[in-house]
């Protein structure tokens, strides 16, 4: 089980920063009014945000096993 939690975890991680990172980007263009275009930022200040992301979407991934694989073992339990 330990296995299962953690492949969904980082594929749902994965999935989660890649998603973010398009929504910001979509964000942005619709603010400028332009295509999509990426924002010129210091080296720092991407990698900040950056880490951001992938820390946000972990903890996102987090609560969705949580909730799966907590689920799926309640209803192992129930039908016991």
């Amino acid at each position: 089980m330990v296995k299962a939690s953690l492949a969904v975890m980082v594929t749902l991680t994965v999935v989660i920063a890649y998603a973010l990172r398009w929504r910001e980007g979509r964000m942005a263009a619709q603010a400028r009014g332009a295509p999509s275009r990426p924002v010129v930022l210091g080296w720092v200040a991407r990698q900040k945000a950056a880490a951001n992301r992938w820390v946000t979407a972990a903890a996102i991934a987090a609560i969705g096993t949580t909730v799966v694989i907590g689920g799926l073992h309640w209803l192992k339990v129930a039908s016991q």
